[in-house]
């Protein structure tokens, strides 16, 4: 890289830098339009994500933790799952639920997809720029698949589609960056079925994970994730504490001291 083009990088980046901790799929994009492709013929029906749930089975553990040398030994059929995905986006005739499940599943599916692309690692982090900034140069940025004849990124999948059409903030328990402080990777794919029960248990899960989250009554040590998407936990009334109360074993206060807990950027494999 030129001298010049790394200047102008860094001038990107100041302002920022400025705006406080960069979280890995950091700050949302340009205002959402509704991802439903109404005049997909191929979308008339949602997708079965059955080959996913089998490769998930197969090659993530309790911990959420992945098999990353096992999907690349089933490449073939995951790829057939992507190609089933990248053609047959959301249709305006699919339920929230069913849109919401294929949105997550997607962007967790492509997670996978990339870490394979540059398989082996130490950090989702590792690819791309040294220098990155949010939403241009980031892994997350990178436009390196295709949903309804589109080119796509993780970015847009989260903050343009999931984020602001659907205002669930639970999806952040559901989305995994392919990292250890990331929520836990399910052994099952996301369904319109089982999809309220599941990001219900994410949440269980994640606040109860003592490496992610330690509750105190007056004292929290939490996941960045309740810094970085603040806005989306205070939505609606609710609050962080409300949020952290409502999965945790171990109650809050709501003035109870918090600060957040360094990220582990390290691979989730096995």
């Amino acid at each position: 890289m030129k001298n010049s083009t790394k200047s102008l990088l860094l001038l990107l980046a100041v302002p920022l830098l400025a705006a406080g901790s960069l979280p890995r799929r950091a700050f949302p994009g340009p205002a959402a339009h509704p991802r439903t492709f109404r005049n997909s013929l191929a979308a008339s029906a949602p997708v079965d994500h059955s080959p996913y749930e089998r490769l998930l089975k197969k090659h993530v553990n309790g911990q959420g933790l992945v098999s990353y040398v096992g999907f690349k030994a089933d490449e073939k059929e995951f790829n057939q799952y992507l190609a089933l995905l990248s053609k047959n986006p959301p249709a305006a005739s699919w339920s929230k639920p069913e849109q919401m499940a294929y949105w997550i599943n997607a962007y967790n599916a492509y997670t996978i997809r990339l870490i394979l692309d540059h398989y082996p690692l130490q950090s989702i982090k590792d690819i791309g720029s040294k220098i990155q900034i949010p939403l241009v140069n980031t892994p997350w940025a990178a436009k390196f698949f295709s949903i309804g004849g589109e080119k796509m990124s993780l970015d847009h999948i989260e903050h343009n589609i999931l984020r602001k059409q659907y205002d669930d903030p639970r999806i952040h328990f559901a989305l995994v960056c392919a990292s250890i402080s990331c929520p836990r990777l399910r052994s099952e794919a996301y369904t319109a079925a089982r999809l309220d029960k599941q990001l219900d248990d994410q949440g269980r899960d994640f606040l109860n994970n003592k490496a992610k989250n330690k509750v105190g009554k007056t004292k929290s040590q939490l996941s960045k994730y309740f810094d970085w998407y603040k806005g989306d936990w205070e939505k609606n009334g609710q609050s962080v504490a409300k949020w952290v109360n409502r999965y945790s074993a171990i109650k809050m206060n709501d003035n109870a001291q918090i600060s957040y807990l360094d990220y582990n950027w390290n691979l989730n494999k096995q």
